[in-house]
């Protein structure tokens, strides 16, 4: 007997959306930003924008996964791709959610939990837009291939930025759901000027990745170089900005324990609503119009008073790690994840001159923050240091990964300081 064939697509899934429902809660309240008119011969009229649904029906496209070989249709890309990534994703997301204590198992948790961020960035019909155009990709199983491909693009960045895991746990207003969950909000770049399908800032200095995981908690990383000089250009290029690549992390440096107030949640909603592409959604009507509870919606100052900058105290500043492996191999990068036979390895100049920046910003974070919530670190001295070694599984460098492979275990690590 063949396979049956899915044709019910969610390109945000039903676990993720269940997340923001609160107890007892069965449904979302979807707003559909651009509700279609349809016309008839005697009739004219527009769908309702505000609909009340159960999260199977919300966020989904018919057969958007499906490719075509011939006569022959296949669902693989939904059942095996994503149907791992999301299995892998929500024990992850769920560790995450509620992470304030270094735990076992969290390198896997860790490499699952950037797995699914960098999937659910380009799932969706705006994320396989991106694709299509960027690889130019005629039709819609090359576009899938291609997205296959280049899903984990952004990994060895993200993983070189500052995250911090801010919380609406004390607010009233919590983290709402849209078509894009994965969102960059760069101050200098206004959506109204980002063409469709947009996606091309993440490598700007000022752009922030900002992910909701739950309705009350969220993922904030920042470009290490904003983190060290706040007054940095938005629209410059990150130093050593790539794709692909391997590089560390090290996760006792996550930020953690931040309770965002009700109106530094708002902004996040409005970032998100106006990065959405046609969907959001929420447990309540009130929260799909974040922009009528807030004074200030002037896209340029969301962030005038530091809000999405992690806690600048709590970011060492340290010049790359060095890690050494059982096989005898050894891996070695600076803080923007050059090796030392990259020409601008360990920028001695660009050194100095960040640490200045880096002690200035440190004090006027602490004016603009007077008062407010502190994230802080699970950082545990030297006496043990947790770190992940990662490279791009889908990287075109031939036997890449298959070498990172062997190199999983770490014999010992040590951190280079000024």
């Amino acid at each position: 007997m063949p396979e049956s064939i899915s044709h019910a697509h969610h390109y945000v899934p039903r676990w993720y959306q269940k997340r923001f429902l609160p107890p007892g809660q069965t449904k979302l309240y979807y707003l559909d930003l651009k509700p279609e008119t349809v016309v008839g011969e005697t009739f004219r009229y527009t769908k309702k924008a505000v609909r009340f649904l159960d999260p199977a029906l919300c966020f989904c496209v018919s057969d958007l996964y499906s490719m075509r070989f011939g006569r022959h249709v296949t669902d693989t890309l939904e059942k095996h791709f994503f149907g791992a990534v999301d299995r892998l994703g929500a024990p992850a997301a769920e560790f995450f959610n509620s992470f304030n204590a270094i735990r076992t198992g969290i390198n896997k948790f860790y490499q699952d939990f950037l797995a699914y961020i960098a999937a659910q960035r380009f799932r969706t019909p705006r994320g396989l837009d991106w694709i299509k155009r960027q690889a130019g990709a005629p039709d819609q199983t090359r576009t899938l291939v291609a997205m296959r491909e280049l899903s984990q693009l952004y990994n060895a960045m993200w993983m070189e930025g500052v995250w911090e895991l801010v919380h609406a746990r004390n607010s009233a207003r919590k983290f709402i759901v849209s078509d894009n969950p994965v969102t960059f909000y760069n101050r200098r770049i206004f959506p109204h000027e980002d063409a469709y399908p947009g996606g091309d800032d993440f490598p700007k200095v000022g752009t922030r990745t900002i992910f909701p995981v739950s309705m009350d908690c969220c993922l904030i990383i920042t470009h290490l170089q904003l983190v060290r000089n706040p007054w940095s250009k938005p629209l410059a290029i990150r130093e050593n900005a790539r794709m692909f690549g391997q590089t560390m992390a090290k996760l006792t440096a996550i930020q953690v324990g931040r309770e965002l107030e009700e109106d530094e949640v708002l902004r996040i909603n409005y970032i998100l609503k106006q990065r959405a592409t046609k969907f959001i959604a929420a447990p309540n009507r009130e929260a799909l119009c974040p922009e009528n509870q807030f004074a200030k919606t002037d896209w340029s100052k969301l962030d005038d008073d530091w809000f999405l900058l992690p806690n600048p105290w709590k970011v060492g500043f340290t010049t790359g790690i060095v890690a050494g492996f059982k096989d005898g191999s050894t891996l070695a990068v600076d803080e923007y994840g050059r090796s030392p036979r990259h020409p601008r390895f360990e920028d001695g100049r660009r050194r100095e001159a960040e640490h200045r920046t880096f002690e200035n910003g440190r004090r006027e974070w602490a004016k603009r923050r007077i008062g407010k919530s502190l994230a802080h670190t699970l950082d545990l001295g030297g006496k043990m240091r947790f770190l992940i070694v990662s490279c791009v599984n889908t990287c075109s460098r031939k036997g890449c990964c298959r070498q990172m492979r062997r190199r999983q275990t770490l014999k010992q690590t040590s951190q280079k300081r000024p």
